[in-house]
């Protein structure tokens, strides 16, 4: 199996760059591919590969083509030399990096501009465009939809850990009103403890136990019917938001969601929401919540592009290899549109470009996606 994969990567990058030189008479676009094509990495950077090859049989133009070179994972001597390679071609832009940390190495390639599926900052870097699906496009998506639902009252809960001080930076950003934000430490152990307080618990749990003692020595049927509907809750009070906002992923989101369900958050008074899942169905199980709604990329076509992916190649995708995909159609309809691609101001359209992953726009040379909310109900995805 492991020979036949090498044999069809093998096959991929001969494809890739047959026919390079180019014909004086016609115009050809030539697009760099910077990944990590083997190492620990490996896998990922080949399904950038893939992607990238399903993209040109979409687009279905025989004078573009890619020139993928392997630039390693933090390994800044190979990531040099893949430029150097792909720049001696005569190639003005690269897909890539993958990441945010090589982005001081690339900008000294200022003569080449870099399209990166990062999602760090949508702002037109130097030379590198971030087309990821940016913490700032998410937040807008859910904030109209926060406001749409008619909620004043919102929370923004994070983590305690790496990315604390950059999610905090883009809130001052964004200047938001009405938001208080909420910080939390990712252990469970701790974590309960400090919902109980955002929550007001204690004080809500002894509301009730108050109440109870006001009608259970009274006769009357009235007390006894009261102290029957009492007897069915476990706290009296509601909590002082009417909104959440939770920037978290994986099982740190579901203890979150757990604690904040252990702490009697009525679900039909607050709305529960969070970042992009990329459709992730081990939330599904998550049996405490009845809905939870996020912003993302266009759910049918995610699941078509995984599907021909998978024909295609016998495998699944990583889901970060649309943004490539999407990347090289961006691409492509800038070198149409302007005739040639010099910079990174070639990037800088007026109007709304649609992709697979959504609408882009793109303004004050900064780049926003357009995303739909989805909700999870009855362990489906459902467009709101």
């Amino acid at each position: 199996m492991k020979k036949k994969y090498l044999i069809i990567l093998t096959y991929l990058i001969l494809l890739f760059n047959t026919n390079l030189s180019s014909n004086e008479e016609n115009k050809i676009l030539k697009i760099g591919l910077i990944a990590p094509l083997t190492g620990e990495f490996a896998e990922l950077g080949n399904s950038l590969l893939y992607s990238s090859q399903l993209a040109l049989d979409e687009i279905g133009d025989e004078n573009v083509f890619i020139v993928p070179r392997d630039a390693g994972h933090n390994d800044k001597e190979k990531l040099n030399n893949a430029i150097q390679d792909i720049k001696s071609q005569g190639i003005k832009i690269i897909l890539g990096p993958l990441n945010n940390d090589d982005f001081k190495e690339v900008k000294k390639f200022n003569d080449l501009v870099f399209i990166s599926p990062s999602n760090i900052s949508p702002k037109f870097t130097d030379n590198v465009i971030s087309i990821g699906v940016s913490l700032e496009s998410q937040l807008i998506s859910l904030i109209n939809f926060i406001k749409k639902e008619k909620r004043n009252k919102t929370v923004i809960m994070f983590p305690k850990n790496q990315y604390t001080s950059l999610i905090e930076q883009k809130l001052k950003e964004m200047n938001l009103t009405n938001i208080r934000t909420f910080k939390y430490n990712p252990n469970p152990q701790v974590l309960t403890g400090e919902i109980e307080t955002l929550t007001n618990y204690s004080q809500r749990k002894n509301n009730l136990k108050l109440r109870k003692k006001m009608f259970e020595d009274k006769d009357d049927e009235q007390s006894s019917k009261e102290l029957e509907r009492l007897e069915q809750l476990y706290t009296l009070g509601d909590v002082n938001f009417d909104s959440v906002i939770i920037i978290d992923f994986g099982n740190n989101l579901k203890s979150v969601l757990t604690s904040l369900v252990y702490t009697d958050v009525n679900q039909d008074k607050v709305l529960f929401t969070t970042v992009n899942q990329w459709f992730d169905e081990s939330i599904f199980y998550e049996n405490t919540i009845k809905n939870i709604y996020y912003p993302s990329v266009n759910y049918k076509e995610f699941r078509r592009y995984n599907k021909n992916y998978y024909e295609r190649f016998k495998k699944y995708p990583n889901e970060i290899t649309i943004l490539t995909y999407d990347a090289l159609g961006l691409i492509y309809y800038a070198w149409k549109k302007n005739g040639y691609l010099n910079s990174i101001n070639d990037f800088s359209f007026k109007n709304k470009i649609k992709g697979k992953i959504g609408t882009f726009s793109f303004k004050d040379k900064k780049v926003f996606q357009e995303l739909e909310i989805y909700k999870t109900e009855k362990n489906k995805f459902i467009k709101y």
